[in-house]
């Protein structure tokens, strides 16, 4: 559901849905041009390249092919969901089929639930009972995650075991219908890796490693801390007015407050509606703006942006904070305050949200 600021900015999605850009989507097509034939191109050349060189290329390429597949599962360039899923099928970033991305993301879009470990599969958080259970170990992988290195580290393999833990739990349960999907995405997994270890001569631990993980890894800058625990829903995710590479790699998803609004406006439109309201966007979410992924890097490289346990979301960060640098002070005061063992302030409270189930974490796809 769309969520516009008012009459205004309604007007004006208007008057640019009818724009022959918006009609024909030919930015989008152009996209998905550049990435296959980059791709492509960079896997037929890889012997010139060097295999160093191709699987720094090949990841960055698979980062960008995951944003067009997020394009796509929210109806661009067309309007047939089976005609975006074919373009968006090959296994070009590895891990993840398109379609069992496309469900996790649309559930994501429940914004009065976002980042609680049992409705948000997008989350990275973990409820009490989780942490409790899990050991010292996963404690401190868990920790780590929520730093800015450890996110790109260790992220990418929380968010595959996550995603095949929950595959194999609905088989287990008797839900059969996604295994066709990961049936087919492993099928063209093998043939694709066999093609590019006998024609391009990259071994399969490359692309698979390499230029899989890579890609997730690189996905990860996007991700951290997109989403904040608050009272207020529109105040959970953040707008981050990031450099023009980033913004290309991730499709103008960096003004995710915009896209989580108005999740039907096009990648290429997303800068403008932000520009065009952007007083009105900061206040909308709280303050919660940065001015680039580097500031994430300088405030939390190797420091826990937020505790990994899911509390109520008063107790985390100030309801309002005026500006990031009272936000960025705050989340490090609290996380020094943040409780180290299974025991929060929020066991101490009624009607809290209920805890996750296992100590599998949440964050399952986040491309």
């Amino acid at each position: 559901m769309a969520i516009y600021l008012d009459d205004t900015q309604r007007n004006m999605l208007s008057r640019l849905a009818a724009s022959w850009t918006w009609r024909t989507q030919w930015p989008t097509w152009a996209l998905i041009a550049a990435i296959y034939g980059g791709w492509f191109s960079v896997a037929t050349h890889a012997r010139d390249l060097g295999l160093p060189v191709t699987t720094l290329l090949l990841a960055l390429l698979g980062t960008w092919y995951m944003s067009l597949q997020h394009e796509l599962l929210h109806g661009h360039p067309t309007r047939s969901p089976l005609v975006n899923a074919l373009l968006g099928f090959a296994p070009l970033a590895v891990c993840f089929p398109y379609g069992i991305y496309r469900d996790s993301h649309l559930q994501h879009h429940d914004d009065p639930h976002l980042t609680h470990p049992e409705r948000d599969p997008e989350s990275y958080f973990v409820g009490r009972f989780a942490w409790q259970r899990a050991g010292w170990a996963i404690r401190a992988l868990l920790t780590f995650r929520n730093t800015f290195v450890g996110r790109l580290l260790v992220g990418p393999a929380f968010a595959i075991a996550a995603t095949g833990v929950a595959a194999l739990r609905r088989i287990k349960g008797g839900d059969w219908r996604d295994v066709p999907v990961w049936l087919a995405h492993f099928a063209a997994l093998a043939a694709l890796t066999a093609w590019l270890q006998h024609v391009c001569a990259i071994p399969a631990w490359v692309f698979i490693v390499g230029a899989g993980y890579g890609s997730l890894s690189v996905g990860s800058v996007r991700s951290f801390q997109e989403h904040r625990a608050a009272q207020a829903h529109e105040h959970r995710t953040v707008i981050n007015e990031a450099a023009w590479f980033w913004r290309l790699l991730f499709l103008n998803n960096n003004y995710h407050l915009v896209h989580h609004d108005l999740p039907h406006v096009p990648w290429f439109a997303l800068r403008r509606v932000y520009e065009a309201s952007r007083e009105q966007y900061v206040a909308r979410s709280g303050g919660f703006l940065v001015r680039g992924y580097s500031e994430w890097l300088r405030l939390y490289a190797l420091a826990a942006v937020a505790h990994p346990v899911y509390e109520d979301a008063s107790g985390l960060i100030q309801h309002n904070p005026s500006a990031r640098e009272r936000f960025a002070e705050h989340t490090t005061r609290q996380w020094m305050s943040s409780p180290q063992t299974g025991t929060s302030r929020h066991n101490q409270r009624s009607g809290g949200p209920s805890e996750a189930s296992t100590a599998t974490p949440s964050a399952a796809l986040t491309p």
